[in-house]
């Protein structure tokens, strides 16, 4: 029987962070570098041979994956109240994680055959990669205040989001040598072998995390009449008590703003290198990967940054810092037309986008109280609140583009939100940092 730890080993801490290392190769390979220049490829050859269903026929390639993107964050925001539920009082946390862990894999190896020729059954593939990964994200990140002390969080995340960053860069490099190093005779083989490396990666590493995990803490069931539609009973409770829990409720808006704007900013950044910076013949590929990289590396230094100064400033203080830097690189962004600009602007995006992911987990962590047994529902109400966001930015960011005739518009307009981020964390009541943990 293998040796269970208590909260607060390293070994424990490492184990769970290591998820991160496992999973960031979906977020990296797949949504954010090689996937979207696959899907491009494959999908303007479609439209150009007429080999598109007819309901699609009248909107442009990138909007048949976006709405499949935003559908998929619709259902991570309702099914993870009722899946949270269930795992509070099943105490069977972990098997949740793994079972979104699974099809997350699975799904992603599936990718490898995404076609126009089998859209509907390729749409489908997609989003249930994405509900995967986005779904084991409720559990897993429910799982910090469960394995760190308060004062352990902060370092504890940092740590989860630099082996993932570190992880995914591997991963790309090797995707990398292989779509470019000219081993195989067809050009579709090497992307579809790295879907099939990302599934493998996944699941694989995931073991570690699993083998150390507890299974979850088990809560009284005798007074609830369904513990799956308790999960939403749970969430208004939740709710209730922010009434009564100031800190916490006003973290709340304040993250859900400015994450909206987050969200949206790493959801589109491809999009926008490719549509807005003149990269000269052929060079688009070769740059936007370069940026990708770039602001991976910078994410590892700007998710312990964030940790050291938080101890030295506070939490709060520290994301009001990184919603300005931000503001400051949507505007920057409006100007970037060429290459360099573009690289500069990712290697900020990369700073903050580390830190702020951190801190904004590791922060509302502390928030909840150290009593609580529900820390699936806490976080479920944290991701739901997120995923809304998501859905809701990417909206507007279409609209404003629309009506600007440009993604500039849009980038531009996304400042809106992190001013009101801003306002609202100054109205923050600060965290009591908790002693340190020996």
């Amino acid at each position: 029987m293998k040796k269970t730890y208590p909260k607060g080993h390293p070994k424990l801490l490492t184990a769970w962070a290591f998820y991160d290392w496992a999973n960031s190769v979906y977020s990296l390979v797949i949504a954010s570098a090689i996937f979207p220049i696959y899907y491009s490829a494959i999908s303007s050859n479609a439209y150009e041979s007429g080999n598109v269903p007819d309901i699609f026929k009248g909107m442009n390639n990138e909007s048949i994956i976006i709405i499949t993107t935003a559908l998929a964050f619709l259902i991570v925001s309702i099914i993870s109240p009722i899946l949270s539920g269930v795992a509070d009082y099943s105490g069977k946390k972990k098997r949740f994680l793994q079972f979104f862990c699974y099809l997350g894999g699975a799904c992603s190896i599936g990718l490898a055959f995404f076609s126009f020729d089998h859209l509907w059954i390729s749409l489908l593939i997609y989003l249930l990669a994405l509900v995967g990964f986005w779904g084991s994200l409720v559990f897993y990140n429910s799982y910090l205040p469960d394995v760190a002390h308060p004062d352990q969080q902060d370092r504890t995340s940092a740590l989860g989001f630099s082996m993932g960053y570190i992880g995914s860069v591997i991963l790309l490099v090797i995707c990398l040598v292989l779509i470019q190093g000219g081993f195989f005779e067809s050009e579709k083989l090497p992307t579809q072998i790295s879907f099939v490396l990302v599934g493998i990666w996944w699941v694989g590493f995931a073991q570690y995390t699993y083998a150390y995990l507890p299974m979850g803490t088990r809560k009284d069931s005798s007074n609830v009449d369904n513990i799956f539609t308790n999960g939403f009973k749970e969430l208004k409770k939740i709710w209730n008590q922010l009434g009564e829990n100031l800190q916490m409720k006003r973290y709340l808006a304040a993250f859900f703003i400015y994450s909206m704007a987050v969200q949206t900013v790493m959801l589109v950044a491809t999009y926008f290198g490719t549509e807005e910076v003149n990269w000269g013949e052929g060079g688009a590929t070769t740059g936007l990967i370069i940026s990708i990289l770039l602001i991976q590396f910078v994410a590892i230094a700007g998710a312990f940054v964030a940790s050291s100064l938080s101890r030295k400033l506070g939490n709060i203080n520290v994301l009001i810092g990184i919603n300005i830097v931000w503001a400051c690189v949507c505007v920057y962004g409006y100007f970037v037309t060429t290459p360099i600009q573009f690289y500069i602007t990712a290697g900020f995006v990369g700073f903050v986008m580390g830190s702020i992911q951190s801190l904004s987990r590791s922060t509302y962590s502390k928030m909840i109280p150290e009593s609580s047994l529900d820390t699936a529902s806490y976080f479920s109400f944290f991701d739901v609140a997120e995923k809304i966001g998501i859905v809701i930015g990417m909206l507007l960011f279409a609209v404003v583009g629309e009506i600007t005739g440009s993604m500039r518009g849009s980038i531009l307009f996304l400042v809106v939100f992190f001013v009101i981020g801003i306002i609202l964390l100054i109205r923050v009541p600060r965290i009591k940092e908790p002693a340190t943990t020996t």
